[in-house]
């Protein structure tokens, strides 16, 4: 009978301690991660840095997801450190040190291309850095579009996220003429576009884009066309983002599910005033008038 016993609890310690080894191997504490820096270069190959605490213990750093390889743990002044894999490349252990710790690798796997645009599926529970080749001027987060302008790359928090980049993304030029005024709308897209129309009377652009589900941004001069817009692919209402606008030009961004006739319409045109504008001259001569009547008293 105690055998019976004996053998069942043993029983039911096994059972209670399998989930937890399955789950994960703790090999040592989980480390403070100062940074995480993930590089992509022109040939879209990934090198990843993490600039890991100073311990007295020995420290497991969780890798980023992907083919790992060429795996380096240095301190800061470059001289090499131990360090034990876990796993298939799963994770690090890195042994006690006085100083900040350096650990490097690259990945592969984890870009796909699909319609000249590269994509990572990213999941790092860090906040993690971006650094992208200098060709790349867009990026796309969840779909909602970052422009990089003169900076290098973008900051995920506790990331998480689809990221989306092209590399040299076409760039089309209109032109429109309006009485002595010019005026250039941009197009940036991997799709084709074509039969582009700037219509004044229903304050509207229009173009077809004979692609799917591709990113296209639009750069409209604010004096063309004025914001608040609508977009439609063909007669229905889509989403877009209007994610810049420096006082002259903003940027819409959609993503059309199917080929068709793409239509921005906004609240004026040229040669129209904006609404601001009355209303802006309308505050000037209220503000104006106590100085317009001393001047005529005097």
């Amino acid at each position: 009978m105690k055998a019976r016993i004996f053998c069942f609890l043993i029983f039911l310690f096994i059972i209670s301690i399998v989930p937890v080894v399955d789950a994960q191997i703790l090999l040592g504490e989980k480390v403070i991660q100062k940074s995480v820096e993930v590089v992509i270069n022109s040939a879209n190959d990934v090198h990843v840095k993490h600039v890991i605490d100073s311990a007295n213990i020995p420290k497991q750093v969780e890798l980023v997801n992907g083919t790992v390889s060429n795996i380096l743990v240095t301190n800061e002044h470059g001289k090499e450190q131990q360090f034990s894999v876990i796993g298939a490349n799963k994770g690090v252990l890195i042994m006690p040190s006085d100083e900040n710790s350096i650990l490097e690798y690259d990945i592969e796997d984890v870009l796909i291309q699909k319609n000249n645009v590269w994509t990572w599926s990213f999941r790092y529970l860090e906040t993690t850095s971006f650094i992208f080749p200098e060709e790349v001027e867009l990026v796309f987060a969840n779909e909602r579009p970052v422009y990089l302008n003169e900076k290098k790359g973008i900051t995920c928090h506790g990331c998480q996220m689809v990221l989306e980049y092209s590399i040299n993304e076409p760039k089309i030029l209109e032109n429109i003429r309006w009485e002595d005024k010019e005026f250039i709308v941009e197009i940036r897209s991997h799709a084709n576009v074509e039969r582009f129309n700037f219509d004044q009377p229903t304050k509207s652009i229009t173009f077809n884009v004979s692609d799917e589900n591709v990113f296209v941004t639009t750069i409209i001069p604010l004096e063309l066309l004025w914001e608040p817009y609508s977009v439609f692919l063909n007669d229905g209402k889509i989403y877009f983002h209007k994610y810049i606008n420096n006082g002259t030009h903003v940027w819409l961004n959609m993503k059309p599910e199917t080929s068709g006739q793409i239509t921005i319409i906004g609240t004026t045109a040229i040669p129209e005033f904006p609404v601001v504008a009355p209303l802006v001259i309308g505050f000037l001569i209220i503000f104006l008038i106590p100085f317009i009547q001393r001047f005529n008293l005097r």
